[in-house]
């Protein structure tokens, strides 16, 4: 009775009175044990950050070029008079560009198509351990931001990324972004969430002749910038899941990468082919909105503007001014991505049957995709 009584008297006084006699003996549930919980979940993602920065980084490699381009004035003195005339001289700087990633041992690295778009100047490799190759070869995709670049790897190899899958990202997911920030700090290790998924955006500037649209990107806060294209986005486990491709200059901590599950099937393209290969119809159009459709009378979809010479589009009929607007019996919508977007879902070779409206009337046609050169 002695000791029950003290034990009850023991807990009354500590709630009443804020005596923590107890604590020592029993430690209260809600008091210590949250620190606890946040000390290992912050030790358990700094843990996973530092894990797959050591393991991944020796795959990133930095893309560099050399340029040409005009130096500090210098003097030449001449005459009796000594008169200064200033001189303009022309010199080669090398310049980190943007970023990359291993996908073979034997030498493919992936990145960007807008950062190797220059043709006129040699790219170069520039791995974790300093060391550089030349580029020797440069495949570009037509139809995405995509391409890969050929060098001639070191005896042991070199040492490919993982790729992942990106068809169940979830917004929120945690994620590492790796890669040449700003063109000058190799290597730079973010990190930040999924913000979005399924994002269209146009990237580029009209200024610099390349503005692209890219759909379905992957929006993130992990911090991307000039320099970071064509680096990997990684999830926890280290595997690629994107690859940077643009930032927002509008905002803070808006950046978009590529889902991998598109460069794959590049990948995968190219690795059959030794090229990018893509279905071609061979028409130039503008996309008819649904608004725009009921306010001219016509129907939805890609009204032909050119047809190419010697194309499927031409051998099969289509004419300048024709309204495409089913093809295999999918609409062809704004919305939905476009004809473009059909057209990417189709393999070279394929046989497509096509609605045109024309002059009022609908007629369907059937023609062969070929492969796109170019």
């Amino acid at each position: 009775m002695v000791i029950v009584g003290s034990i009850l008297g023991g807990a009354i006084s500590d709630r009443l009175f804020g005596y923590k006699v107890l604590d020592k003996f029993f430690p209260r549930a809600g008091v210590e044990l949250p620190s606890v919980i946040t000390r290992q979940r912050i030790l358990t993602e700094e843990s996973v950050v530092i894990e797959v920065a050591e393991r991944v980084s020796p795959s990133v490699v930095t893309i560099n070029v050399t340029k040409e381009q005009s130096a500090l004035p210098f003097q030449i003195e001449f005459g009796p008079f000594g008169i200064n005339i200033p001189q303009q001289r022309q010199e080669n700087v090398a310049q980190d560009i943007a970023t990359g990633f291993i996908i073979s041992s034997d030498g493919l690295i992936v990145t960007n198509k807008h950062v190797v778009s220059d043709t006129s100047v040699k790219y170069r490799i520039i791995t974790k351990d300093d060391k550089t190759y030349e580029v020797q070869k440069i495949y570009r995709d037509p139809a995405n931001d995509i391409a890969i670049l050929k060098i001639d790897p070191p005896a042991g190899g070199l040492k490919p990324v993982e790729l992942g899958d990106s068809s169940n990202l979830k917004v929120g997911q945690f994620v590492i972004a790796i890669g040449t920030a700003l063109g000058e700090f190799r290597h730079t290790v973010t990190t930040g969430v999924i913000s979005g998924i399924g994002r269209s955006i146009t990237a580029g500037s009209p200024l610099e002749g390349y503005v692209e649209q890219l759909d379905n990107v992957i929006q993130t806060d992990a911090a991307i910038n000039m320099g970071n294209s064509g680096g990997p986005l990684l999830n926890s486990a280290g595997q690629v899941i994107g690859i940077s491709v643009a930032v927002s200059l509008e905002g803070q901590n808006i950046g978009f990468a590529l889902p991998i599950n598109i460069v794959k099937d590049s990948i995968e393209n190219f690795n059959k082919t030794g090229q990018f290969s893509r279905p071609f119809l061979g028409v130039r159009y503008q996309m008819i909105s649904k608004e725009a459709a009921i306010l001219n009378e016509v129907p939805e979809g890609a009204y032909v503007v050119e047809i190419v010479s010697g194309s499927p589009a031409e051998k099969s009929g289509i004419k300048t001014g024709d309204i495409l607007t089913y093809m295999d019996g999918k609409r062809i919508s704004e919305a939905e991505g476009g004809l473009a977007k059909i057209i990417s879902s189709k393999k070279v070779g394929d046989s497509v049957e096509i609605t045109i409206w024309r002059n009022g009337e609908e007629s369907k046609i059937r023609t062969v995709l070929t492969e796109f050169e170019g």
